[in-house]
This record gives structure tokens, C-alpha cells and sequence, in this order.
């Protein structure tokens, strides 16, 4: 008995410490919630009414952030710590019907957030400029993303003053000017994306941003050379400098990037050669320089090394001489794109096995030749159309093989016989002649090809002399049957002979063509571009600058400013001259002129509501999810048939012909019912006496 009553006891001081303990653990939990439910509530009337009034001039739905409800708590995309505001996230987010009706880059409330770490407002629509102060009053700020939200106007400098920001996202926008040369102090920046934007001038030198890990420039308007200073960058992994008009050479300082891992410089007006330095980016994976102006061979030696490859896109350049064997072999590759450009030689023979033979190859558009000693069928795409391939091609005809445009045998849509067999013949080279018998021509041995070359050089030079001689003759008697009528024709008008050139000298008088249009005065317009300011800045035009402006009545015109001190006189001169002229419904309206001032002459055009036809192929239109909305493909077609009759008025109806040359998007400009008028009309120009074709024949060469 005694026994039991022990054993009682220790249970019972077992379930009394076990109580204990759940008693303690419930004490815990309380006090942790009470801290977190502390941490929740915003304790700052300041920032609580900023965000009452980020929510009005936003227009912001009740259901996302509910008027009566706890902000830290409730409010959908506000995050909170220690009582203070830290993150706000209104990406995907509608605004309410009156929000719609008036969107705008409206956030002023903001200034008083100032442990703010976090913005994001990706894809909601904030029309405006970024403001000055956005620079000064967030210290803490790490994130900064404002992608594809209309931000307009330039990027303010004050933005160098965000010490501690790490991500800056502000692509898709309508960002213009110059990059401030502030971003270079941004040390702590790890993301930099401004891709396709309006921006202009050169790159700054952004060499002190150590941290650097992406930089995306891409579908911008900047030109100059590619910095040498972008070689210090050692942490970047991913560089876009795509689709601008970058100049010049692909910096050897690039070479010091060893962590980079995708390059991106296609779409450009690169020249020179493709550094052989390059072969010390070791992690390179992703290479693209398509479309520029490169020249040269390209040696073994430039992709040894380079295993990590798997995209190579090199076409639409100038390269020349043979296929570069290592970079076919290479085992990780998946795309290589080589087209457009001038390889020649035999095709290699690929090893089968190679990784890279289940890529896609495109070989395209260039001048390989002599046969395929090796199997198609490995590769998941290959495109060899448009060279000189001969022999039979019975095993390769698959649909992952393009073998169009070449020289094979009993292939569909191939070179005619009398292409290939000059191609063929002109390198002194074997052509099967599509397999007809009997007609092999073996390779001229170098003392035939010699001899053949100086009795072709003497026949020129003599076929040369005689047709100099005859030409000359005929052109003496020609002159003399004519030198009368020419006389009687000059008169005594103060008209000169046209001067050799792609066009006329531009009236001596400019009170010749000051008429055209309506007279403005110098201080009328310097009102309505409110001073030529940056704000009413539209762009920098190849003769002038162009400003929106207001007149007087409320008339919304184009104010073009071509400054005596930047352009020639010539410039202004020239279009009135072609005002004066030609009219035609699809030429913008020159509304007026101001000749007055010594040395900024100003022309007035009509505002054309919907822009160029660059800024307008992607618009945002008022539906309820803001989203971008490409053009449908009648009013492409309507655009198409505009700019085309435009261009055919320039051209045959009118005498002299005209040519337009700087038809590009930029220059073809839409009303609010998109319909077209062609801009830039200082680029037209004509020669009296010249055939349309000898005018274009002229302009070609000259570029």
C-alpha cells in the first residue's frame, strides 16, 4: 500500500511540472503576438495621412487598400516594420474610374515616407516626369521599379543620391535626354535596366559601380562609342547594349568582364574587327553582335577556350574567309546563327559527337561552296540556303535541312546553271554542272589563270580607250548642235547652272519663300514653346529641333528651331523652298514661318496628335488592364498605303522627282485617325536635268 501511494506522488509532481511548463510556453506565444501585433500597427500619423493621400491621388480601389482598415495590416502591397512604412507594391494593380479618367505621376506623398526601402509600381500607368525630390528623401531606399508605367521626361540626377538603392528598373517608358552622370555613384547598385526608353547621347562612365551585376541599355537611341570605361565593371554577368547606334570598336577592355555571362551588342553601328581578346571570357554563354558592320576573319583562336558557349549570333555583319571550325564543334553550343555575311570556302566536316550537332545552325546568305561530305540528319535545324552548295543532295532533303538557292542536283528552287557556273569558274574551282556528263572543268593551273588575267587586262584597257575616244566625239558634236539653244535659254535671270551634286542651290533670296504660310513673330513663338524649353523638347531633329508649342487661340503646333550656329542656312532655306512648291495631303502641313530673328529661324508645322510611327506601334490604350496594345493590321496596312503614296507623289509626280532620303519610322507622322504625313522633308532633295533613277544611283553611292 505503502508502495502506491509513493508512485502517486511522483505522478502527481510529474503532471504538476508538465503544467508548469504549458503554462510558460502560453506566456511566450502571448508575448510574441503582443510584439507582433505591435509591429503591425502603424504608429506614425505622418505617414498614415501620406498614405491616405497616396491612395486619392492615385486612385486606388477600396478593395486593395480598404479606407477604415489597418494600412500595415489590411492593405494589399504595404509592408511595415517597427510601426514605419518600409515597402509599398502596387504592381498589377487597377485604378477606380475616375483614376482612369485622369492618370498621372502623382505620388507626393511619398516624400514622407522616409524609411521607405522598396517602390514598386511596374505596369501601373503613371504618366509624368520622375520628381527632383525623389533623390533626397528615401536614404533607405534599396528597389526602385518603375517598368512599363509611362514614365516620360528626362532621368533626374538627383537619383545619384540614392545611396543605398540596389535595383533600378525603369524600362519601358518614354524616358528622353541624356543619362546623368550621376548614376556613377550609386555603389551599391547590383540592377540597372533603362531598356527600351528614348534616351540619347553617349554612355557615361559608370566605372565605380563595383557591385554591378546586370546593366540593360538596350532599345535606346544612344550613340558614340562603347566606354572603354564598362571593362572595369568585374562583377557584371549580364550586359545589353542592343538596338542603339553605338559607333566605332568593340573595346579589348571588355576582356576583363570574366564573369560576364551573356553580351549583347547587336542591332548597332559597330565596325572593325571582333576582338580576339574576347577569348578570356571564360563564362560567356549567350554572344550577340548581329547586325552591325564587322569585317575580318575569324580565327581558331578567337573561341578556344569559350566551352561555355551555347548562343552565337553573328549574322548580318561582314565577315569574311572560312567557317570557324572550333566555334562549330563546340560541344554546349545550341544556336549559332552565321547568315548574311561573306563566309566562303568548303563546309567543314563536323564531328558526330558533338553535342552541338542536335543545335540550330543557320548558314544563310553567304558564299560556301563544293559538296557535303558528311550526314544532315543529326542536326535538329540547319539552314544552308542561298550559297553555292553542288552534288547530290537526294539524302539531305528533310524538313530540318534548307537547302534552297544553292547549286545541288535535282533540288527544287536552286541557282540557275549560269550562276553557279560563273561563281564556280571565277575561283577556277570544279563545278559538277548539276551532274551533266562531260562537262567537268577541272581547276586552271596557276600559269593559265596568269596568262588569262593579263589578256583580259589588255582587252579592257584597249576596250577602253576606243569607247573614250568614241564618247568624247560624240559629246563634242552634241555640245555644238546645242550651244545655241542653251544660249538663248540661259537669260539674264539670277539663276546660275546647276552645280554638280545631288540638288540645286537653295534660292539666293530667302524673301523668295518667307511667304509660305502664315508670318509669326519671334516673341509669338517663344509663348507658345513656353521659351523653347526641355519640358515642350520633342526631339533633336537632323535640321532643327523640334517643340511643342501653344498659339494664342489654343492651336497645338510644332515649332521646328534650326539655330544658324548648329545648322547651315541652307536647311530652312531649302524647305520653304520646297513648300512653296509641292502640296500634297500627305506631306505635313507647314503652318508658318519666322525669319526675323539673326540667328534662330523657327518654321510652324501641324501638331500630328498620334506621334511617329515608332512611338505608336506599341500604345497604351484606356481598357482596364492598362496594357500594352500593338496596332491591328488595318491600320498597319492603312500606314503602309499612306507613307507609300507619299513617297510616290516625291517621286513621279513631281518634276524634278524628289527623294525622300530619311524615310525611316521616325519621320512618317500619324494624326488622331493615323493617318500618314511624311516628315523630315529637309532630307528631300531633287536635281533638275536627272532622271529619278540617276538621283537615286547618286545618293547610293554617297552612302
Amino acid at each position: 500500500m505503502s508502495i502506491n501511494f509513493t508512485l502517486l506522488l511522483l505522478l502527481l509532481s510529474t503532471m504538476e511540472a508538465s503544467l508548469l511548463r504549458l503554462k510558460v510556453a502560453v506566456l511566450l506565444l502571448f508575448l510574441i503576438h503582443c510584439v507582433q501585433a505591435q509591429q503591425v500597427l502603424l504608429n506614425s500619423t505622418v505617414e498614415r495621412s501620406a498614405l491616405l493621400d497616396l491612395r486619392s491621388s492615385l486612385g486606388l480601389r477600396s478593395r486593395d487598400w480598404p479606407l477604415k482598415a489597418e494600412p500595415c495590416k489590411f492593405w494589399k502591397g504595404v509592408q511595415c516594420e517597427n510601426g514605419h512604412v518600409i515597402g509599398i507594391n502596387i504592381s498589377g494593380f487597377k485604378r477606380t474610374r475616375i483614376g482612369r479618367l485622369n492618370p498621372r505621376f502623382s505620388v507626393d506623398s511619398l516624400a514622407n515616407l522616409t524609411q521607405l526601402r522598396s517602390f514598386n509600381a511596374s505596369g501601373f500607368s503613371l504618366p509624368g516626369s520622375i520628381p527632383d525630390w525623389f533623390g533626397f528623401r528615401f536614404p533607405a531606399l534599396q528597389v526602385l521599379d518603375l517598368r512599363s508605367c509611362s514614365v516620360s521626361g528626362s532621368i533626374p540626377g538627383s537619383l545619384g543620391n540614392l545611396s543605398s538603392v540596389n535595383l533600378v528598373y525603369l524600362s519601358g517608358n518614354s524616358l528622353a535626354g541624356r543619362l546623368p552622370a550621376t548614376l556613377g555613384q550609386l555603389k551599391e547598385l547590383s540592377v540597372l535596366d533603362l531598356s527600351r526608353n528614348l534616351l540619347t547621347g553617349s554612355i557615361p562612365n559608370i566605372s565605380s559601380l563595383g557591385k554591378l551585376t546586370r546593366l540593360d541599355l538596350s532599345s535606346n537611341y544612344l550613340s558614340e562609342q562603347i566606354p572603354i570605361s564598362l571593362g572595369s565593371l568585374s562583377g557584371i554577368q549580364f550586359l545589353d547594349l542592343s538596338d542603339n547606334s553605338l559607333t566605332g570598336f568593340i573595346p579589348d577592355e571588355l576582356r576583363n568582364l570574366d564573369k560576364l555571362v551573356e553580351l549583347d551588342l547587336s542591332k548597332n553601328l559597330l565596325s572593325g574587327s571582333l576582338p580576339t581578346k574576347l577569348r578570356a571570357l571564360m563564362s560567356l554563354e549567350k554572344l550577340f553582335v548581329d547586325r552591325n558592320g564587322l569585317v575580318g576573319h575569324l580565327s581558331g583562336d578567337m573561341f578556344s577556350g569559350l566551352d561555355q558557349l551555347q548562343v552565337v549570333d553573328l549574322s548580318g555583319n561582314k565577315f569574311d574567309g572560312a567557317l570557324p571550325v572550333a566555334l562549330l564543334s563546340m560541344h554546349s553550343l545550341q544556336l549559332l546563327d552565321l547568315a548574311d555575311n561573306n563566309f566562303t570556302g568548303v563546309f567543314p566536316s563536323l564531328s558526330s559527337d558533338g553535342n552541338s550537332s542536335n543545335g540550330v545552325f543557320n548558314f544563310s546568305n553567304n558564299m560556301l561552296y563544293g559538296n557535303l561530305n558528311f550526314s544532315l540528319v543529326k542536326f535538329s535545324s540547319i539552314d544552308l540556303s542561298s550559297n553555292y552548295f553542288q552534288g547530290s543532295a537526294a539524302s539531305f532533303s528533310r524538313r530540318n535541312v534548307t537547302l534552297d538557292r544553292n547549286c545541288f542536283q535535282d533540288v527544287a528552287n536552286q541557282r540557275s546553271p549560269g550562276d553557279c557556273r560563273l561563281f564556280y569558274t571565277k575561283r577556277g574551282l570544279s563545278f559538277d554542272d548539276f551532274g551533266v556528263p562531260g562537262l567537268t572543268q577541272p581547276p586552271l593551273s596557276k600559269q593559265a589563270k596568269s596568262s588569262k588575267r593579263w589578256i583580259f587586262i589588255l582587252v579592257g584597257l584597249l576596250g577602253g580607250l576606243v569607247f573614250i575616244v568614241i564618247l568624247v566625239t560624240l559629246l563634242v558634236l552634241v555640245l555644238r548642235r546645242c550651244d545655241q539653244g542653251t544660249a538663248n535659254q540661259r537669260g539674264t535671270a539670277n539663276v546660275g547652272p546647276v552645280p554638280e551634286g545631288d540638288s540645286p542651290l537653295p534660292p539666293k533670296d530667302p524673301n523668295i519663300v518667307s511667304g509660305v504660310g502664315d508670318s509669326f513673330t519671334y516673341e509669338q513663338l517663344l509663348r507658345a514653346s513656353g521659351s523653347f524649353s526641355a519640358a515642350n523638347l520633342i526631339k533633336h531633329g537632323h535640321s532643327g529641333d523640334l517643340f511643342k508649342g501653344t498659339l494664342e487661340g489654343g492651336t497645338t503646333v510644332v515649332v521646328k528651331k534650326v539655330s544658324l550656329h548648329s545648322f547651315k542656312k541652307e536647311s530652312y532655306i531649302m524647305e520653304l523652298d520646297l513648300f512653296s512648291k509641292v502640296l500634297h495631303a500627305r506631306l505635313v502641313p507647314l503652318l508658318g514661318q519666322c525669319l526675323e530673328h539673326e540667328t534662330d529661324k523657327l518654321l510652324v508645322y501641324k501638331y500630328m496628335v498620334c506621334g511617329d510611327l515608332a512611338s505608336s506601334l506599341y500604345r497604351i490604350t484606356g481598357l482596364e488592364d492598362d496594357s500594352l496594345k500593338s496596332l491591328d493590321w488595318i491600320t498597319r496596312l492603312k500606314i503602309a498605303i499612306g507613307a507609300a503614296e507619299g513617297l510616290s507623289y516625291l517621286h513621279h509626280e513631281c518634276n524634278p522627282p524628289l527623294v525622300h532620303r530619311d524615310v525611316q519610322a521616325s519621320s512618317i507622322l500619324l494624326d488622331d485617325k493615323f493617318e500618314v504625313r511624311l516628315g523630315s522633308l529637309s532630307e528631300v532633295r531633287a536635281q533638275e536635268g536627272d532622271s529619278h533613277q540617276n538621283v537615286i544611283t547618286r545618293l547610293l553611292r554617297k552612302q
